[in-house]
C-alpha cells in the first residue's frame, strides 16, 4: 500500500496557532471511515496505526491518522502539550478532513480522547456526534492524568510539578522520561470522564490486556460499569500487555470493527 501524502491542518484556539499533521485515504465510493486516536508518546506511522491502514485500504474504508501536537511531525514540544488541544485536533480532523461516518479507534490515551470527544460533541454537537458510527478502544486510558498519573505518581513527584512546574517521568518506552508538567495535570481536570455514568449512544468495544501494567484491567472494567446502554463489549486478552501490538492482537481489533460495520 502507497501512503497518502503527508499534509497539515492549521489550528487556531485560544492557546495559539497548531500545525497538525495528517495522512488522509478517503473511503471508495462514500464508504465509511476510519479515525486512529494515538497512544501517548506515539505517532501516527506506529506498528498498529500501520497495520490498520493497510487493512482499512484493502476494504475499501477511508483512513485518517495524525499526529497530536508534540508528537510526531506536529507541532511544538511534547511538555508544551495538554489534552484538551488534542481533543480540539481530534475534532478538527473529525469536522474538517473526513467526511461521512466514522468510526474512532483510540489507543491508551487514544482512548480517552475518543470517549471525551464523542460526550463533548454529543453535548455541543449532536449533528457532528451522528457521524461517529462506533468505538474501538485499545486498552483505554480514560481519565489518565489524574487516575493513571496524578493518583499514582511518588509524593516527590507532586511536589515537583505543583513547586518547579515540572517532572520528568521514567518510561520504559523513552530512555529520556518525558516531562509532566503542572498546565499538564490541570488541563487534564477539565477533560476527565469521571465517575459520572453516560450512555454512549453507539457500540463500543474494548480490547484490554490482562497483563497491562500501564492501563491495569480493573481501570477498564470501572470504564465499562460507567458505559450504560448495554451496547459495550469488553474483550479481554489473558496474554496481553499494554501494546497489544501482536499480530494475534490485531486481530481482535480488526474483528471489532468489521462487527461494527456489520451491526449498522
Amino acid at each position: 500500500m502507497m501512503e497518502p501524502p503527508l499534509q497539515f491542518l492549521d489550528i487556531k484556539s485560544e492557546t495559539g496557532q497548531r500545525r497538525i499533521a495528517y495522512l488522509h485515504d478517503p473511503a471508495t465510493a462514500g464508504g465509511p471511515g476510519l479515525i486512529w486516536l494515538t497512544g501517548l508518546k506515539s505517532d501516527m506511522v506506529s506498528t498498529k496505526a500501520t497495520a490498520l491502514a493497510e487493512w482499512a485500504s484493502v476494504r475499501g474504508l477511508g483512513m485518517t491518522r495524525f499526529d497530536y501536537s508534540g508528537h510526531g511531525r506536529s507541532d511544538i514540544a511534547f511538555e508544551d502539550a495538554v489534552v484538551s488541544d488534542w481533543i480540539e485536533e481530534a475534532e478538527a480532523i473529525l469536522s474538517r478532513v473526513t467526511a461521512g461516518d466514522q468510526i474512532l479507534v483510540g489507543s491508551s490515551t487514544g482512548g480517552h480522547v475518543a470517549l471525551a470527544l464523542l460526550k463533548k460533541l454529543m453535548s455541543e454537537a449532536p449533528d457532528t456526534a451522528k457521524r461517529i458510527r462506533g468505538l474501538v478502544l485499545i486498552a483505554p486510558a480514560w481519565d489518565l492524568t489524574e487516575e493513571l498519573m496524578w493518583k499514582k505518581f511518588p509524593d516527590g513527584a507532586r511536589r515537583a510539578i505543583l513547586e518547579q512546574g515540572r517532572w520528568v517521568r521514567p518510561s520504559e518506552y523513552d530512555p529520556n522520561g518525558y516531562v509532566i508538567t503542572r498546565r499538564f495535570i490541570e488541563d487534564g481536570r477539565t477533560t476527565l470522564i469521571g465517575g459520572v455514568p453516560f450512555d454512549p449512544g453507539r457500540p463500543v468495544t474494548i480490547i484490554q490486556g490482562l497483563l497491562d501494567t500501564d492501563v491495569p484491567p480493573e481501570h477498564t472494567r470501572r470504564l465499562i460499569s460507567l458505559l450504560k446502554g448495554d451496547r459495550t463489549t469488553l474483550i479481554e486478552v489473558p496474554d496481553g500487555g499494554h501494546r497489544l501490538s501482536r499480530p494475534e492482537d490485531m486481530a481482535k481489533m480488526f474483528e471489532a470493527i468489521e462487527a461494527m460495520l456489520a451491526d449498522h
